[in-house]
């Protein structure tokens, strides 16, 4: 054996290869050397490394008193209750630097309401060094200033609407004006106006942007026939940018034609909307006029745009409506949905121990009517119409021989109670009604007039189907029980309208409270 041969060293078995420690440079403490950033241990880092020093501690938000929204620069103000996250996002955005760092957690943290400071404590994560990455909280108080938006600041101006919607009816009545207040309430379609209010022969919508007034016009075109004429107002003029400010009308007329009217068309018109008589009824008003021809059950609708060519009014309306008595009935095998035709004799309700004159004509009520009931129609023998059209019924060789006597529109309740307590109700408008008070005799013109909205409400299925009908939960008040028991008599039997069913109204939640038991 050479003893001068190189040998191998066996290795030691138990130990562990380790990495070089040195000494930290500010406190001494040891370190790996190896992943030590600066030769610091990661306290030191903490106290000597501050990567929040970028972000301001104070910051300033503007709040508007009036309608309670914050200001996000430039110029958009948002809504945003206490502690909301869309408040500490708005926050969040006010602070400088804030994107060059990563956002581990925001949170309010509790102050005085009155005290006009919100303050947020904020987590954030930065890299110091390679491989070192170092997490850091702080506060932030924000300063709250008021400011007045420019809503409000045009609030307390002549300039406080910007588009105006003027609705108008030529008629003497309400009627239309109440079914399209209830349709505006179940589809919400005024949540957008800033204020309502109600005018001569009409109604004024009043609205902030000219995008919101379009809406509401567009709302108006799929449910009324209606005529639309704009204009706009120039308010302002800026000579160095060239910008404008318009203020901007539009004018709304709905056709002067209402359930239930009687109509003398034009002969022309007649043919061209499929030969039909041209003394019809108006049965219903959607989208375009539909009409009913009473002796065939024939029927036809007028579009908005062939109406406004050449716009024509009724013939007759509700007032002008008589009570008849049904003596006989004989319907005919004619059936048209709800409608059967029928054979009627009638007898003027005034006329009943004074004469003996009947009519015979046919009539599109023959499931509704029999013998003894009422029944309101127009009388056209012996009746002197101021209308052109009617004129050239009368004197056309084809039609002038057709004309009954008696046309018939609807089933009258001469028993119905008067002023009855309804289990249901419909919701109204808020309208300023500004000096158009309406005098004694007005308001029960207007009275009598919601009131046979009501009964035809009641009557009418398919126009209950497109409103919306609550449930009244008001209490009767509690009054005298010799004086309830005498009424109650009286009144027992003496009511036979129709009735709403309880399935078909809804909650009127806005009525729900908490009572003390």
């Amino acid at each position: 054996m050479d003893l001068d041969a190189p040998m191998a060293m066996a290795p030691m078995l138990g130990t562990a290869r380790t990495g070089a420690t040195i000494l930290c440079c500010n406190c001494g403490s040891p370190i790996d050397g190896t992943s030590s950033a600066g030769a610091m241990c990661y306290d030191c880092i903490k106290l000597t490394v501050d990567i929040s020093k970028t972000i301001p501690r104070e910051a300033h938000i503007q709040f508007c008193r009036d309608c309670d929204r914050w200001l996000m620069p430039p110029n958009t103000w948002i809504t945003a209750a206490p502690e909301s996250k869309e408040l500490l996002a708005l926050c969040l955005k006010r602070l400088r630097n804030i994107t060059k760092v990563r956002i581990v957690n925001a949170e309010f943290i509790w102050t005085e309401p009155h005290s006009r400071r919100i303050k947020v404590k904020i987590t954030i994560q930065d890299s110091v060094a390679d491989g070192v990455l170092m997490q850091q909280s702080f506060e932030v108080v924000y300063v709250v200033g008021t400011q007045q938006c420019k809503d409000c600041a045009k609030s307390y101006t002549a300039n406080v609407w910007r588009a105006s919607v003027q609705v108008r009816q030529k008629v003497p009545h309400k009627r239309t004006f109440l079914l399209l207040e209830q349709l505006i309430l179940k589809h919400q379609a005024h949540r957008d106006t800033i204020n309502i209010k109600e005018e001569k022969g009409g109604i004024d919508f009043y609205f902030a942007h000219r995008n919101q007034a379009e809406t509401f016009l567009s709302f108006l075109k799929s449910v009324t026939p209606v005529f639309v004429k704009d204009s706009r107002h120039l308010i302002s003029q800026d000579n160095h940018t060239g910008d404008k400010s318009y203020k901007f009308n539009y004018s709304v007329e709905i056709v002067p034609i209402c359930r239930e009217d009687l109509v003398a068309l034009p002969l022309k018109l007649a043919r061209s909307i499929g030969n039909i008589s041209p003394l019809v009824l108006c049965h219903r008003i959607g989208t375009s006029v539909n009409l009913l021809d009473p002796n065939t059950l024939q029927t036809a609708e007028i579009s908005s745009d062939v109406f406004w060519r050449a716009p024509f009014h009724p013939l007759a309306g509700t007032p002008d409506l008589v009570e008849f008595i049904v003596m006989d009935v004989e319907p005919t095998n004619v059936r048209k949905g709800k409608w059967v035709l029928s054979e009627v004799q009638v007898a003027r309700a005034a006329d009943l121990g004074v004469n003996d004159h009947t009519y015979f004509t046919r009539s599109h009520l023959g499931n509704l009517l029999h013998a003894g009931d009422s029944v309101l129609g127009y009388l056209l023998s012996g009746t002197n119409f101021n209308s052109s059209a009617f004129d050239e019924i009368e004197a056309s060789r084809a039609f002038g021989s057709t004309i009954p006597d008696v046309i018939l529109v609807k089933k009258h309740y001469p028993n119905r109670r008067k002023n009855k307590k309804r289990t249901w109700k419909l919701k109204r408008m808020a309208k300023d009604e500004g000096e158009l008070l309406p005098k004694s005799n007005d308001q029960e013109k207007l009275e009598a007039e919601y009131e046979m909205f009501l009964r035809d409400v009641e009557e009418d299925e398919e126009l209950r189907a497109a409103l919306a009908l609550y449930k009244n939960t008001k209490k009767r008040q509690p009054q005298d029980a010799d004086a309830m028991s005498i009424a109650e008599t009286e009144m027992t039997g003496m009511d036979d309208g129709p009735r709403i069913n309880m399935d078909e109204l809804l909650d009127d939640f806005d009525e729900l409270g908490i009572q003390d038991e």
